[in-house]
This record gives C-alpha cells, sequence and structure tokens, in this order.
C-alpha cells in the first residue's frame, strides 16, 4: 500500500480541503492518505475552532485514512519548525509522497528557487539581516531579499503563505534526506488570508471562521463551503460544548498571567524577548478584549501572527527550558484516528516505524509529550466549568477514533 502525506489544521474542515486530499490520492496514485494535524492550538497562534478530535473525524469522514497530531512544540511554531516536524512524522510513516497546495502549482519553481538560495546564501542571510534592521517583520524580510537577488519568473513569490509553507517543506525533506517525493497541486479559487466569500463552493477557513463567529447560531451562511459532516459536527461540538474556541475566550486567562508574571518570569517564556515582556504588561492592563490587546502590541517587526503564538506560549506557561533541544524532527507519533484502509497500512508498516507509536497517552511517558499535554489542558479553559473535566479526561482516555 502506498500512502500520501498532506499537513493540515483542518480549522474547520471545507471543500477546499475535500479538493486538496482528493488531487492529493489522485496525482501520487497513493492507496492511503495519512494527514498530520496540528493540535489544539495551531500554527498562526491561535485555539482551533474544535477540539483535535472532531477535526479528526472531520478529516477520516471525508477521505483521511490516518490521523497522527502534530505536536505542540512545532504546531506553534514559525514555518521553519512547522514543517520540520510534521515532515519527520510523515517521513517516520513511510510516506511515499507529500503533496501540498500552493499558488504556483508548479514543483520544479520550488525546486529551482531552493536551489538558487543554497548558491545564494551568503547574499541571502545578509540582505534578510539589512531589511529586519529597517523594523520590517522576518517573513516581510525574507520576501524583500528574496526579491532583490532574483526578477526571474522561474521561481516562487515568497510573499505568499502556501509558497512559503511548501518551499520550507521541501527544505526539510533535504535537510533530513527523507524519502518522501514532495507534489504540489494549484490552491483553488480562495486565497488564504481571504476574510469574505469570492466564489460559490471554495472558501478561505479564515472566512468560515469570520461567518462562524458573526452568525447567530454559530454556522450561518457556511453550508455551502463545508461537507455535510463539517456542518453536522460542528453543530454537534456546539450543543454538547456551548463554544466555539477563539482567543477572547481565554483572554482572562492570557490577562491574569500577564499581570501576575513579574518581568523576570516572563522572559523564561519561549519567544519572548527584546524587552516585549514591558510592552505585553503594558497593553495587558490597559485593554478589555484580546482583540484589543493585540491592537495596542503590533508593531512592524512583529507580525500578528508571531505575536499570537507568543501569546499561547505565555498562556501555556511554555518556558524556553522546555522548548530547548530537539526542534527538527519528531520523537513519536500519536495517532489520533483510523480508517479500515488506515489500520491496515498500520498493521503493515509497524515492524518497519522508528519511532513509539502512541494510540493511548497513558501508556507513554515520553518527556516531550507533556507540553501536549498542557496544551490540552489549557484549551479545556475555554468551555464552560461542568465540562472542563471531561475534557481534560478525554486527552488521556480517548482511543483513537475509528471509522469503518
Amino acid at each position: 500500500m502506498k500512502a500520501v502525506g498532506l499537513i493540515v489544521e483542518y480549522n474547520p474542515f471545507h471543500n477546499g480541503h475535500a479538493y486538496h486530499l482528493k488531487a492529493s490520492k489522485e496525482a501520487s496514485e497513493a492507496d492511503v492518505v495519512i494527514a498530520v494535524m496540528s493540535g489544539n492550538f495551531l500554527q498562526r497562534g491561535e485555539p482551533a475552532l474544535v477540539s483535535k478530535w472532531y477535526r479528526t473525524k472531520m478529516a477520516l469522514l471525508n477521505g483521511a485514512d490516518i490521523v497522527f497530531e502534530l505536536p505542540y512544540r512545532f504546531a506553534t511554531q514559525k514555518a521553519e519548525t512547522f514543517a520540520n516536524g510534521a515532515v519527520s512524522i510523515l517521513d517516520a510513516a513511510l510516506c511515499e509522497t507529500l503533496c501540498f497546495g500552493s499558488e504556483s502549482g508548479d514543483i520544479s519553481a520550488f525546486f529551482q528557487t531552493i536551489d538558487y538560495l543554497e548558491q545564494q546564501q551568503s547574499s541571502f542571510d545578509e540582505n534578510i539581516k539589512r531589511f529586519i534592521g529597517t523594523g520590517v517583520s522576518y517573513p516581510k524580510a525574507l520576501a524583500l531579499s528574496f526579491q532583490q537577488l532574483s526578477d526571474s519568473e522561474n521561481f516562487l513569490d515568497l510573499a505568499k503563505p502556501n509558497n512559503i509553507l511548501g518551499f520550507q517543506y521541501i527544505k526539510a525533506l533535504k535537510q533530513q534526506k527523507s524519502k518522501v517525493r514532495p507534489i504540489t497541486v494549484p490552491r483553488k479559487n480562495a486565497d488564504y488570508h481571504d476574510e469574505h466569500f469570492s466564489s460559490e463552493t471554495i472558501a478561505s477557513a479564515t472566512s468560515i471562521r469570520k461567518a462562524i463567529f458573526s452568525g447567530e447560531d454559530g454556522n450561518t451562511e457556511i453550508d455551502q463551503y463545508v461537507p455535510e459532516s463539517t456542518k453536522q459536527l460542528l453543530k454537534k461540538y456546539l450543543h454538547h460544548y456551548h463554544v466555539f474556541h477563539q482567543w477572547e475566550n481565554y483572554w482572562g486567562y492570557l490577562q491574569f498571567r500577564l499581570i501576575h508574571s513579574s518581568p523576570e518570569e516572563l522572559r523564561e517564556i519561549y519567544e519572548v524577548e527584546e524587552g516585549l515582556e514591558y510592552r505585553l504588561q503594558a497593553a495587558a492592563l490597559e485593554s478589555n478584549n484580546f482583540h484589543e490587546f493585540m491592537q495596542k502590541i503590533k508593531t512592524k517587526r512583529y507580525t500578528w501572527t508571531r505575536l499570537q503564538r507568543l501569546c499561547v506560549h505565555i498562556l501555556t506557561n511554555t518556558k524556553k527550558a522546555e522548548m530547548a533541544g530537539n526542534l527538527e524532527k519528531a520523537s513519536y507519533l500519536r495517532l489520533l484516528g483510523m480508517t479500515t484502509r488506515g489500520k491496515n497500512y498500520l498493521n503493515q508498516i509497524k515492524k518497519d516505524i522508528n519511532l513509539p507509536l502512541i494510540s493511548k497517552l497513558s501508556s507513554f511517558k515520553g518527556k516531550e509529550i507533556l507540553l501536549d499535554v498542557k496544551a490540552a489542558r489549557v484549551y479545556s479553559l475555554g468551555v464552560p466549568n461542568h465540562l472542563k473535566n471531561e475534557m481534560i479526561k478525554q486527552e488521556f482516555q480517548q482511543p483513537p477514533i475509528f471509522i469503518k
């Protein structure tokens, strides 16, 4: 059996994801689809709309065969580290191919760009430092540096979010000497950051979440953009937990952490640097909600996404010492769910998997997974009090979801 790997968040699973999944399977001629999915906190520094268990169900009901969790130490990181962790999991799961969506849609452009930058590495790094020195963010400096080096149409547009991720996936594959072969399919219709619906059937997850939070019943206007299973699971989650997760659910906890902590304690938190602790504390005292707080701390140098990730680490009290060590490869495979086909594939390869395969958290004692446990506990603070314990217990007791 051949497997194709996808790196996803499914926040929530929508028609664009269904298209990508189907196109990936066709392009790779794979028998099995393996999804590496972020847990309860995401790469943009946000809590997931619904729990990882519900998002796993969405994936399995729409064509994925296996869902592994991308650990917190990779899921809440910049694109390079995010890619390293995800690629290492697909490699350990013996995927033959990795398929990602991109604005480019041309895999040769990725290889040409990477080869060119390897030849121009010193000039590229110098340009990045120079642009950062002018006060722009790292992603902006990256794009500007590359534009200054080359204007060739054969290279990638590194200002586009999916191109950036794809670029980092292929870099990670090369660095890890992986046998996984990358392929790409063009992103269809909606742009990654679109906040409004611009197509009859495909919309960005951003616009879908915006519609959900602005709707009275939790999922107004999204029906044509998501599969029926997603629609039903969103309704079920809202009915049971009475909430969809967003930063405002956690603002009180974050504000308390910021006000209660000393500057010295905040400096120990991962990604708190360059005196940011003082800016964060001052803004926390003056803000009434998370959005107002973010507007106060936002600068040209630090992107909204980077600051949100920093806030996640403060919320979870994740310290620099805890994140020290291996940020290139995952050290375990956390199985969240599988189909019958996925189970057959795992039975076929399990003797060749070189990492611990975790199907129940309580049976694994690895130190690095403690960050995932802590993140799950903090995520549960977003639901009503009488449901918190239920959500925390699920982290330890939930077996992998099985879809026949």
